[in-house]
C-alpha cells in the first residue's frame, strides 16, 4: 500500500499553484487594484461592525523636549476597546504622523522605550531600535502607538502574547487576527483625525517589525491614508516563509495564497511609497525569499508607473527592526 507525507504533499501543491488574481496585464491596472482590494478585504474578514469610538483620553503628560503624551482608548467594534498612546512634539506647524505597530513581544510599552520587566530593560538596552515611537519623535514626527490584539495589555495575561487560541476562534467566525489588527488601526486613525489637532495627516508613515511589519503591510494595502509603509523583517513569499516553517497562527489568512503571493499585494500600495527592510541572517523570513519577493514588487510598481517609490534595504543581522536603514531610504526616495 502506498503512503504519502501529507506535509510534503501540501508543500508541493502550493508550489504548483499560480495565484489566480496575479496581475497579468490583461485588464487595466486600476481595475485590477479595485478587484484585488475587494478580495483582500474579504480574505481578511473585513469590514467588521462599525460603532461609536467612545474615545476616552486621560490627562496629558508633558515629556522632555516639549513632547505631549496622550493615553487614550478607542472602541473599534462593539465592546472592544484598544489602548493607545499619541506623542506630539511641540511645533508651530502641524507635524507628520508615524503609526507604530508592535510585533510579538511584551506590548506597546516597548515601542515607547519603557520597560515593565527586567527582560524589557535588557532588550531595550541591546536593541534600542525597538523604541519606534522615540525614533519617530527624533525625526520630528508625532507617534501613534497602538496595542495590537493579543499583545501586551490586550493579551490574556496583560503582558506578552496570546495569539493562537484567539486566532482559532476568529477563523471559526470568518475573521482573522491580521484583519482585526488592520481594522483597529483604521478606526483609531479615524478617531485621532477627528479629535487631535497639530498633526499633518497628509504625511502618515506606518512602520513595524515582524508581526508589526506584517500589520503595516496589510494596513497600507487597504488604507490609502498610509502615505509610506516601512515594514521590517516581515515581507517574504508565503512559499518560503509562512508556509515553509512554523509561524504564529496570527500570520495566516485563509485562502490568500490561492489568489495572491505577498508580492502581488504590493500593487495595492503602489504608487505610494514602500520601503522594506530585511535581515541578511533572518531565519524566519529568509533573505532569498525576500529578494525574490522584492523583484516581483518592483514589477508591480512599474505597472503602477512608480518604479522609484519602492526599495529594499538589507541589514547584516537577524530578525530586527532596521530603523536606520528604513528612515535613510525613505528620505532618499523623498529627495530629502
Amino acid at each position: 500500500m502506498k503512503t504519502c507525507n501529507s506535509h510534503l504533499y501540501e508543500t508541493e501543491y502550493l508550489k504548483r499553484h499560480t495565484p489566480s488574481m496575479r496581475y497579468d496585464r490583461s485588464i487595466p491596472f486600476v481595475e485590477w487594484k479595485r478587484q484585488a482590494h475587494a478580495k483582500l478585504l474579504e480574505l481578511l474578514g473585513l469590514p467588521l461592525e462599525t460603532c461609536d469610538p467612545c474615545l476616552e483620553i486621560e490627562d496629558p503628560n508633558l515629556l522632555e523636549n516639549g513632547v505631549t503624551e496622550y493615553r487614550f482608548g478607542v472602541q473599534t467594534e462593539p465592546g472592544y476597546f484598544v489602548p493607545c498612546h499619541l506623542l506630539i512634539p511641540q511645533s508651530s506647524a502641524p507635524v507628520p504622523l508615524t503609526v507604530c505597530l508592535s510585533g510579538h513581544g511584551g506590548g506597546m510599552h516597548v515601542a515607547l522605550g519603557r520597560a515593565k520587566t527586567e527582560q524589557d530593560r535588557k532588550a531595550l538596552a541591546e536593541w534600542p531600535h525597538r523604541a519606534m515611537a522615540l525614533r519617530a519623535i527624533r525625526e520630528g514626527r508625532a507617534a501613534l502607538v497602538i496595542e495590537a490584539r493579543n499583545f501586551g495589555e490586550s493579551s490574556v495575561e496583560g503582558y506578552g502574547t496570546s495569539c493562537t487560541e484567539a486566532a482559532k476562534m476568529a477563523l471559526l467566525m470568518g475573521r482573522t487576527v491580521i484583519g482585526e489588527r488592520v481594522w483597529d488601526a483604521m478606526r483609531i486613525l479615524d478617531a485621532v483625525q477627528e479629535r487631535f489637532e497639530g498633526i499633518d495627516f497628509s504625511d502618515t508613515v506606518c512602520t513595524g517589525n515582524s508581526g508589526g511589519g506584517t500589520a503595516t503591510y496589510y494596513l497600507a494595502c487597504v488604507d490609502e491614508r498610509i502615505t509610506a509603509a516601512m515594514p521590517s523583517c516581515s515581507i517574504c513569499s508565503y512559499e518560503t516563509s509562512i508556509a515553509a516553517m512554523p509561524h504564529c497562527l496570527c500570520n495566516h489568512i485563509p485562502s490568500i495564497r490561492k489568489y495572491f503571493e505577498m508580492s502581488d499585494l504590493a500593487g495595492l500600495i503602489a504608487p505610494r511609497t514602500l520601503v522594506i527592510a530585511a535581515g541578511r541572517e533572518d531565519a524566519i523570513f529568509p533573505i532569498e525569499g525576500t529578494e525574490q519577493t522584492f523583484a516581483q514588487i518592483k514589477r508591480m510598481y512599474e505597472a503602477a508607473g512608480a518604479p522609484k517609490q519602492c526599495a529594499l534595504v538589507v541589514g547584516d543581522g537577524g530578525h530586527l527592526n532596521y530603523a536606520d536603514h528604513l528612515w535613510k531610504k525613505l528620505y532618499e526616495i523623498k529627495g530629502l
